[in-house]
C-alpha cells in the first residue's frame, strides 16, 4: 500500500510551450555562457514574488539537511555546477531548489546559478520528462569543463514514478494538495539523495538523467 503522502498530481503545473524543431544539443560553450549569464540563488529569492513564503521557508528548512548528504557531496572534490531551470511560480521548483541551494552552499566545488524559463527553453525541450513536456525545474550538472554529466528534471524519482503510474486517482484540486503534502513531509531529503547519487555517479563518469 502506498503511503497517504505519496499521492500526487499527474497534471501540469509548470511552464507548458508548444513543440518546435529539434535544435543541435547545446554544446559546453553555450552551457557556460548561460551558466554565467544566470542568478546566484540568493538573487533569484530576492526577487521571488509568486509562492514566496514557501521559498523562504523551505531554505530556512533546508539549514537542517542531513550532514550525511553533506559529507558525501563533499567527498566527491572537484569542480561541479548545477545550472538550473526555474521559476518562481513552479510548485515543483519551490519545492526543490531551496534544498539544492543548501547543498551548493555547503560544499566547496559545488556552485548554482538560475536561468529562467524563457532563457533555458531549449534546456527543457532537450530533457522532457517521462510524458513529454518541457518542464520546471530542469538542473543540468555541469562539469570542470562545463559538459553536461547529469541532469534533474521536474520531481524527484518516487514522487515523479507515483504520478505517472496513477495518473487519475484524485481530482486536480486534491491531487495538488497531496503532492504539496509529500513535499513538506520530505524536507528535501530525496531531492538531495537524487542529486548526492548524480555527483557520485559523475565522478566515476557515469551519468545520471532524469532518474
Amino acid at each position: 500500500m502506498l503511503p497517504t503522502l505519496l499521492l500526487a498530481s499527474a497534471l501540469t503545473f509548470g511552464p507548458s510551450m508548444e513543440c518546435a524543431p529539434a535544435e543541435a544539443p547545446l554544446n559546453a560553450a553555450t552551457l557556460r555562457e548561460l551558466y554565467e549569464g544566470g542568478r546566484p540563488f540568493k538573487t533569484f529569492l530576492r526577487a521571488a514574488v509568486r509562492r514566496k513564503d514557501l521559498w523562504d521557508g523551505n531554505y530556512d528548512k533546508g539549514a537542517g539537511i542531513d550532514p550525511s548528504l553533506v559529507h558525501r557531496a563533499r567527498a566527491v572534490g572537484g569542480t561541479w555546477r548545477f545550472l538550473v531551470v526555474a521559476v518562481d511560480s513552479c510548485s515543483d521548483s519551490v519545492s526543490t531548489i531551496p534544498y539544492l541551494a543548501r547543498l551548493a552552499e555547503s560544499v566547496e566545488g559545488l556552485d548554482m546559478r538560475v536561468i529562467d524559463s524563457t532563457v533555458g527553453r531549449q534546456i527543457m525541450e532537450d530533457h522532457r520528462t517521462p510524458d513529454g513536456r518541457p518542464s520546471t525545474p530542469t538542473v543540468l550538472l555541469l562539469d570542470e569543463e562545463w559538459k553536461e554529466v547529469g541532469c534533474f528534471i521536474e520531481r524527484p524519482p518516487t514522487l515523479r514514478d507515483w504520478i505517472l503510474e496513477n495518473p487519475e486517482s484524485l481530482e486536480r484540486e486534491a491531487l495538488f494538495e497531496r503532492k504539496m503534502a509529500w513535499y513538506a513531509e520530505d524536507t528535501g531529503r530525496e531531492t538531495l539523495e537524487t542529486f548526492v547519487a548524480m555527483l557520485e555517479s559523475a565522478r566515476r563518469g557515469e551519468k545520471i538523467c532524469g532518474a
